[in-house]
């Protein structure tokens, strides 16, 4: 890699967060013009194009190793500067990637403990995808269920959530009369997160063997899904820490009691030594093990 420039490095960084020069310009009080001059003389001396001119703006696979050394230098000067000043300057700003559930069901609490020193910049992501976030350089940390370390990071095993199939009483009673079929299965709502996820689906196909193509309500958020599973809109896979009070309750029934199927965790970070890390990891940890199993 080229000797490159903080402030070049800077505005990538800033280009990428805010999706554009014209915004980039504006977090980091620059004129779009200085911004694109920066960007340029970076990618100058890379000999490569780093930034993709598009709406929104993002990194090339070429800017990929040039936007985590930004990453790693801002972390390491934001830790610098928290040392220097005895922690009373502004919270540190960390990009994590968490899945929905987790974050919904024990991360937020564990991340609160520390909001007081961390500005948290969380992207909500599918641990099945999260991993791709911190090869691009867009996070310095992620939840993921990638047990193999990504190149220049570290990986420590979770535990599990484990999913069952769950649904409402009177959606149980209307599509599933006698004990769960794959014609009951193929008939009946299910819920899914987004395109991604295919929690439902693998449940589907590890117990029947076969592709089945039920109808399909899409939910974007954790909590709004499990409540759309409560009112009955559909079936879904529910994590246990979800979905016990509920069960408990009366309000969720098992589709088919002794199955499940489990998601392992990993956390993953870059092998950075700052304390500000240290910290966010040991709440990460300590959490899973006081939750997942």
């Amino acid at each position: 890699m080229a000797e490159v420039d903080i402030g070049q490095l800077r505005a990538l960084a800033a280009v990428v967060d805010a999706g554009s020069f014209e915004h980039a310009a504006t977090a980091l009080h620059l004129t779009p013009s200085a911004v694109s001059q920066r960007i340029k003389a970076l990618e100058t001396s890379a000999g490569r194009v780093l930034v993709q001119r598009s709406k929104p703006s993002v990194v090339t696979e070429a800017g990929m190793p040039y936007l985590r050394l930004a990453r790693q230098l801002s972390i390491l000067l934001e830790d610098a500067r928290a040392e220097a000043t005895e922690g009373t300057g502004a919270p540190i700003s960390v990009p994590l990637a968490v899945n929905g559930d987790s974050l919904t069901t024990w991360v937020l609490p564990a991340l609160a403990t520390l909001a007081d020193r961390v500005s948290f910049d969380i992207h909500r992501e599918d641990q099945d995808h999260s991993a791709a976030l911190l090869r691009a350089g867009t996070v310095i940390a992620a939840i993921t269920s990638d047990a193999e370390a990504i190149q220049g990071c570290s990986v420590t095993r979770l535990g599990i959530m484990r999913y069952r199939a769950l649904a409402s009483p009177s959606f149980a009673a209307r599509w599933f009369p006698v004990r769960a079929q794959a014609e009951h299965f193929a008939a009946a709502p299910v819920m899914v997160y987004d395109r991604k996820d295919d929690l439902q689906d693998r449940f589907l196909s590890g117990r029947y063997r076969s592709v089945l193509s039920p109808p399909r309500h899409y939910m974007p958020g954790s909590a709004d899904f499990a409540e759309s599973v409560r009112l009955g809109m559909g079936w879904g896979m529910l994590p246990d820490q979800q979905s016990a009070a509920l069960e408990a309750a009366g309000q969720l029934v098992d589709l088919a009691p002794g199955e499940h199927l489990d998601v392992s965790l990993y956390w993953q970070q870059w092998t950075l030594e700052t304390p500000i890390l240290d910290l966010i990891a040991e709440a990460i940890l300590r959490a899973a093990r006081e939750t997942l199993r």
